[in-house]
């Protein structure tokens, strides 16, 4: 027959970090010794009493169905643990779980946005943000903000962004790709311009909360003045090494969570009964883990910044939260290997996977050329071979 694909998904991207993995994957199994530095995965297993959660689970039978939301038990724990670790106080009838927070934050935006609605998205940004918005045939209105900035927007930005069309306000704090964290005063200088726009949509992911290195964390859904226009996306995958078990959630104004509660209902329904016992555990069980975690990743990220730092044609920040370091590489575009010339940061990135076997992911993906993005949740031993390869896969340009 007739191939035909719809209109909406060839106007798709294909997820880069995804792709560059798929890629290193397909080198690996030719045998080539390929460090992957493009997934956002932290490499730690998930621990003990969250699994033996999950064995208890199926040992308890439950094997069947889930209330689309997710458990009543599991909306209960997570909204006890935005009460108490980020004086957000939400009914768990406001919670909805869903496969993943990627999938949560896709739900909302379908839930929420119309053909021609405004989305302000500060760049560089997560790969399926802008994505998610064509899906939802919204207009992406990109703010962006270079390592001068340690990647934030400022208030002016934002305020001279909006328009009459705009719906909703995505703003991730820790950052993927940069790591950036907005300070409390930061966020409160961004709500004082939300304030005056009652008619905005407040997205705040914060997967990546527990990962930070001594800067404060406020969640956008603790400021009273737009608490109750405030989207938070969060789930298990980054702070307990959960990320196959596919369990995120939004927690949204009550209409809201009724819509993507219907919205779900039709395409996925709940998730799985045995993760959602396990996420349960995670919350309601001892955090020690999640601070174990933390430091490691504190410790990686000092020092990765210190090797990336010495590596000419790099230009490094650090990074107060997340896992990933993003390196301006502008001084390297139109230098040459051999007859071929680096024009782009993606010919960057494909010459590091291809001359240092080191996997790193384009910043054209992030809405942020001229960068890439280099993930540090691997071992210390691979962060040092993956610089030391870099550094002299970049030596041999001219």
């Amino acid at each position: 027959m007739e191939q035909h694909i719809s209109d909406r998904v060839q106007s798709l991207a294909a997820s880069a970090t995804l792709a560059m993995s798929q890629k290193s994957a397909e080198l690996k199994a030719q045998g080539v010794d390929v460090i992957n530095l493009s997934v956002g995965e932290p490499d730690f297993p998930t621990p003990a009493h969250i699994k033996e959660a999950a064995k208890k689970a199926i040992d308890d039978n439950f094997t069947f169905y889930t209330p689309v939301p997710g458990y009543m038990s599991l909306r209960k724990a997570i909204a006890e643990k935005l009460l108490k670790e980020n004086n957000v106080s939400v009914a768990p009838e406001q919670i909805v779980v869903g496969n993943g927070a990627k999938q949560a934050l896709c739900n909302v935006i379908l839930a929420a946005i119309n053909p021609g609605d405004e989305v302000i998205i500060p760049t560089p940004a997560w790969v399926s943000y802008v994505e998610m918005v064509k899906l939802a045939e919204g207009k992406v209105v990109e703010l962006p903000a270079g390592i001068e900035n340690d990647f934030k927007i400022t208030p002016g930005q934002l305020e001279g962004a909006i328009t009459p069309n705009t719906r909703m306000v995505l703003l991730c704090t820790p950052s993927n790709p940069t790591g950036a964290v907005y300070t409390p005063e930061e966020l409160q200088a961004l709500v004082n311009v939300l304030a005056r726009h009652p008619q905005i949509l407040v997205m705040a992911d914060e997967i990546y909360e527990h990962i930070n290195y001594g800067a404060p964390i406020r969640s956008l859904g603790s400021f009273p003045e737009i608490a109750d226009r405030v989207v938070i996306i969060n789930g298990v995958s980054k702070a307990y090494a959960m990320t196959g078990w596919r369990v995120g959630y939004c927690a949204a104004p009550l209409w809201l969570a009724k819509a993507v509660n219907k919205l779900q209902g039709q395409y996925t329904s709940g998730c799985s009964s045995i993760a959602q016992k396990a996420a349960e555990a995670a919350y309601t069980g001892s955090q020690e883990c999640v601070e174990e975690m933390r430091r490691a990743f504190e410790r990686r990220r000092d020092l990765v910044v210190e090797l990336a730092s010495k590596i000419p044609g790099l230009k490094v920040n650090k990074p107060t939260g997340a896992f990933y370091l993003f390196p301006e590489v502008s001084a390297l575009l139109g230098k040459k290997f051999g007859d071929k010339v680096i024009a782009t940061s993606g010919d960057l990135a494909l010459y590091l996977l291809e001359q240092a076997h080191v996997a790193t992911v384009d910043g054209a993906a992030f809405c942020a050329p001229g960068y890439i993005r280099l993930s540090y949740a691997t071992s210390d031993e691979n962060i040092c071979r993956a610089m030391e390869r870099i550094g002299a896969a970049l030596a041999k340009l001219s």
